[in-house]
């Protein structure tokens, strides 16, 4: 897409979509967001990452881990992910939510990425 901008004036819509996304609010402390990921991984997988962390900044409470499926067999069977996967996890109820179809269509938008997962995490936690 090309954008061009001729004057600092912006719509109230896009004025609300920009607060959302730098909106910070707290979750449960027992809520953590985990990216499984193979040995060799892609841009794609390395875009998650950023873009996790980068929406983790404006939670407060929520923990991010990053799991070798190689390395960490059993954890990754738990979650049945074999690849790039991402996961909302609740440590105390062991409630999961798959978001990977989620996070590869939205990778690549890095906006977009922060206001959906920042809505997910609300809604789980």
């Amino acid at each position: 897409m090309i954008f061009g901008c001729s004057s600092n004036n912006h719509s109230e819509e896009a004025q609300k979509e920009g607060d959302a996304i730098n909106e910070v609010f707290k979750v449960s402390e027992n809520i953590e967001l985990i990216q499984f990921h193979s040995e060799n991984r892609c841009m794609t997988c390395n875009k998650i990452e950023a873009n996790s962390l980068e929406t983790l900044k404006a939670i407060e409470g929520i923990s991010f881990r990053l799991v070798n499926v190689d390395e960490n067999e059993d954890e990754a069977n738990s979650f049945e992910a074999a690849g790039t996967a991402l996961f909302l996890h609740n440590k105390e109820t062991g409630a999961k939510k798959e978001l990977t179809d989620f996070a590869f269509m939205n990778a690549g938008n890095k906006e977009k990425f922060i206001e959906g997962l920042k809505k997910e995490i609300s809604q789980f936690g």
